[in-house]
């Protein structure tokens, strides 16, 4: 089958000559990506590139599996190099933080539980080792900055109460929620779960940095142990 070079498409189905004419807001993502990556291969020009980088790893997902893809993966495309690989990480980090900053604009004091999850979901849902991040609140509950404590298994050595509250009294919190993942998806909390927010909370107890509650987050799931009364 001949290969159909971009400029040998009519101009209504280039890429990007309907932004310029339509505006980016009427384009399909895979449009999108096309101009970002610009130039396709000898075999395929960027348009359907585009599309076997959507079909990439999560296809369901479409646009939103550009989050969760490592630069050995886009690169294990045919037509993707390094250059392109990093152009699309970038775009796609680009995104996360644009959205995360819509998120914390819409739930300022991170009220409820739903907020929190909201705020987390696309960075963690899909990641293959848990992490264990902390949430830093003022006294009227505004986001002073969140961090991730640690990667791999949830235990006391990982996140011990030490360096969660060394952590805190710098950036002179006077209040914590703690949020992690768990890769196969189920977000009940297991008893080491329990158990170290239990350990947690009584620390901060004892600080005068109450621990507000703990979400963990699963895949479009999550638990709140404050909710579940586990803290």
């Amino acid at each position: 089958m001949k290969h159909i070079r971009m400029k040998e498409l009519p101009s209504s189905l280039r890429p990007y000559e309907r932004c310029i004419r339509e505006g980016p807001d009427r384009l399909t993502d895979a449009e999108l990506l096309s101009i970002i990556i610009r130039t396709g291969s000898r075999d395929e020009n960027s348009l359907e590139l585009a599309h076997r980088i959507l079909a990439l790893n999560y296809p369901s997902e479409g646009i939103l599996g550009l989050l969760h893809l490592s630069l050995p993966q886009l690169m294990s495309v045919k037509g993707i190099g390094e250059v392109k690989g990093l152009q699309l990480l970038c775009t796609g980090e680009l995104s996360r933080r644009i959205w995360k900053r819509k998120t914390i604009r819409k739930a300022v004091s991170f009220c409820e539980p739903e907020q929190v999850a909201a705020y987390y979901q696309e960075d963690l849902r899909h990641q293959k080792q848990e992490q264990f991040c902390m949430m830093m609140f003022n006294s009227k509950q505004n986001l002073i900055r969140d961090m991730m404590l640690s990667k791999g298994t949830v235990n006391a050595s990982l996140a011990a109460p030490r360096e969660i509250f060394a952590e805190a009294l710098c950036h002179r919190a006077v209040s914590l929620i703690l949020v992690h993942n768990h890769p196969s998806g189920d977000p009940e909390p297991s008893r080491e779960d329990i158990a170290l927010t239990k350990r947690i909370a009584e620390a901060g107890v004892l600080l005068g940095i109450p621990l507000l509650d703990h979400v963990v987050i699963g895949d479009n799931a999550y638990v709140s142990m404050k909710e579940r009364g586990l803290l």
